[in-house]
C-alpha cells in the first residue's frame, strides 16, 4: 500500500458514508410519516409534501450544486452542503407544524444536493478514470443499497423507542461527525476550479425548469396527470429547459457547455442511468407496500425484508471493476441491465396474495441485488469517462439529476399504474394490491428491458487524454 493510498480510502470511506447518510435521510423520514401525521394533525396531503419537498429541491438542484462545486471549490461546496442539511434537519426537529417541516424538508434538499453533487465530483477527482475510479463507484452504490435498507430499519426502531423528531435529530448527528472529519481526510486543493462568469440566465431557467417539472411529477399522483396543476407545471418546466438549451448556445460562461451534451456515449449513459433509477427505485417502495400491506408485515419487517438485498449489493458493488476489466464496460452494463429486467419479472410473476417471503421476495430480489452495482457502476463509469478535471462537478451533477429524475419518474408511474390495477380488479384487497404491484413491476421490467437494448448500443469512449493544466485554488480554503 503506497503512502498516498491512505488519505486516498480516508476519503472514499467519507464520501461514501455521505451517499450513505443522503439514501438513509429519505428512507428514514418516510418511515416517520405517519408518527408526523398524528403529531401535527396533518393530512395525507401534507404529509406528501413533506417528502416532495425534500425531492422537488434536491432534483432541482443537483446541476447546479454540480457546478457552483467547479466555482468555488468541491470541499467548500460539500462542507456548505453538509451544514445547510445539518441545520435544516435542526429545523426539522423543531418544527411546530406541518408548514414549518415541509419548509426544512426543502432546506434539506439543497442541502443533499450540495453534498450529493460535491461529494461525487471529489470522487471523481480523487480516482481517474480506470481500475481504481470503478472501485470506488462500487463503494458508493454498496453504500446506496445499504443506506435504503438501514434507513428504514432505523426509521422504525427510533420512531418507536424516541419519536418522529429524533430521526431528524440523527441527520443533525451525522452530518456533522462528517463535517467534522472533512477537513482531516480532504485536501484542500481538492482539484482545478472552472474559471469564469457565473451564467445567471442559465442558471434560473434550468434549476427553475428542473424544478417545475420535479414539481408536477410527484404530485401527478395526488392532482391527476391531466389535471391543470400537472399540465400547467410540466408544460412551463419543460418550456424553460427549451429556454435553456437556448441561452446556453449564446452565453460566455455555460452552465452546461453545448460542447458537453454532443457528446454520444454521455447523452446515452445519462439515459441508461435515469432508466435504471425508473426500475430500481421503485421496486423498493412497492416490495416494502407488498410485505405490508399484503402478507402483513409490520414497518420494521418491510424494512428487514430488503436486507438480503442489500446485503447482494454489498458482496458485488466491489467486484464491479473487475467484472468491467474481464468482460468490458458496455457488456457489463448490458448484463447489469438484463439481471434487472430478469429479476424485475420474476418478481412481479411470484408475488401471490397469501404467499410468504421465502416463496415470492427472497430469490428474485437476490437477483435484483446483484444487478443494482452493476447497472449503478458501469452508468457512473460512462457518463463521466469523458470529464475533464475541470467538468467534474457538471459531470456528477448531470449523472446524479438523470438518476434523481429516473427515481421521480419511475415511482410517480408504476404507483399510478399499481392504484389505476388495484381499483380495476375486483377482487378481495390483497388480491387487488397484489395485481396492482404485479402490473407496476412488470411495467418496471419494461423499462428494465429497454434499457439492455440501448446498452448495446453504448460505445464507451477510450481513456481521455489529460486536460490542459488549470490553475489550482491556492491552499486556503
Amino acid at each position: 500500500m503506497t503512502t498516498a493510498s491512505v488519505p486516498r480510502r480516508g476519503a472514499l470511506a467519507l464520501l461514501a458514508a455521505t451517499q450513505l447518510l443522503l439514501i438513509m435521510d429519505t428512507a428514514i423520514v418516510n418511515v416517520a410519516l405517519p408518527s408526523v401525521g398524528e403529531d401535527l394533525t396533518a393530512g395525507s396531503a401534507g404529509l406528501s409534501w413533506v417528502a416532495n419537498a425534500y425531492l422537488i429541491t434536491f432534483g432541482g438542484l443537483l446541476l447546479l450544486g454540480g457546478r457552483i462545486a467547479d466555482l468555488l471549490g468541491h470541499r467548500r461546496v460539500f462542507l456548505g452542503g453538509l451544514g445547510l442539511l445539518a441545520v435544516a434537519s435542526a429545523a426539522g426537529g423543531l418544527a411546530p407544524g406541518a408548514d414549518a417541516l415541509v419548509a426544512a424538508r426543502a432546506a434539506q434538499g439543497v442541502g443533499a444536493a450540495l453534498a450529493a453533487a460535491a461529494a461525487f465530483a471529489l470522487l471523481l477527482l480523487l480516482f481517474p478514470d480506470g481500475p481504481a475510479r470503478h472501485r470506488a463507484l462500487g463503494a458508493f452504490a454498496a453504500m446506496g443499497g445499504l443506506g435504503g435498507v438501514l434507513g428504514t430499519v432505523l426509521g422504525g426502531v427510533v420512531t418507536d423507542l424516541l419519536g418522529w423528531r429524533s430521526t431528524f435529530w440523527l441527520n443533525v448527528l451525522f452530518a456533522a461527525v462528517l463535517a467534522v472529519l472533512a477537513p482531516l481526510v480532504l485536501d484542500r486543493r481538492t482539484g482545478p476550479v472552472r474559471h469564469g462568469g457565473f451564467d445567471l440566465a442559465g442558471t434560473l431557467t434550468a434549476t427553475a425548469g428542473l424544478g417545475l417539472v420535479a414539481y408536477a411529477l410527484v404530485g401527478a399522483a395526488d392532482a391527476g396527470w391531466l389535471s391543470a396543476r400537472t399540465l400547467g407545471a410540466g408544460g412551463t418546466g419543460l418550456a424553460l429547459l427549451l429556454a435553456f438549451t437556448a441561452v446556453e448556445a449564446r452565453a460566455a460562461a455555460p452552465l452546461v457547455p453545448p460542447s458537453v451534451l454532443t457528446r454520444p456515449a454521455l447523452r446515452l449513459s445519462n439515459t441508461l442511468a435515469a432508466l435504471a433509477q425508473t426500475t430500481l427505485f421503485p421496486m423498493f417502495f412497492l416490495v416494502s407496500l407488498y410485505l405490508q400491506n399484503v402478507l402483513g408485515y409490520a414497518p420494521l419487517g418491510g424494512g428487514l425484508g430488503l436486507l438480503p438485498l442489500s446485503l447482494v449489493v454489498v458482496a458485488v458493488a466491489p467486484q464491479t471493476g473487475r467484472l468491467i476489466f474481464r468482460i468490458g464496460l458496455h457488456r457489463t452494463m448490458t448484463l447489469g441491465f438484463v439481471l434487472l429486467c430478469a429479476g424485475t419479472l420474476w418478481l412481479a410473476l411470484a408475488l401471490t396474495p397469501d404467499g410468504g417471503f421465502a416463496s415470492t421476495v427472497l430469490a428474485p430480489s437476490l437477483l435484483l441485488g446483484a444487478a443494482l452495482p452493476l447497472v449503478m457502476v458501469t452508468t457512473n463509469v460512462a457518463a463521466t469517462a469523458e470529464a475533464a478535471a475541470e467538468e467534474t462537478g457538471l459531470a456528477s451533477g448531470l449523472v446524479s439529476t438523470s438518476q434523481q429524475f429516473g427515481s421521480v419518474l419511475g415511482l410517480a408511474v408504476l404507483v399510478a399504474v399499481a392504484t389505476s390495477r388495484t381499483e380495476a380488479v375486483d377482487a378481495s384487497r390483497a388480491a387487488a394490491e397484489t395485481s396492482g404491484y404485479r402490473a407496476a413491476l412488470l411495467t418496471g421490467a419494461a423499462f428494465a428491458g429497454a434499457a439492455a437494448l440501448l446498452a448495446v448500443r453504448l460505445h464507451p469512449p477510450g481513456r481521455v487524454p489529460e486536460p490542459t493544466p488549470v490553475q489550482q485554488v491556492p491552499d486556503r480554503r
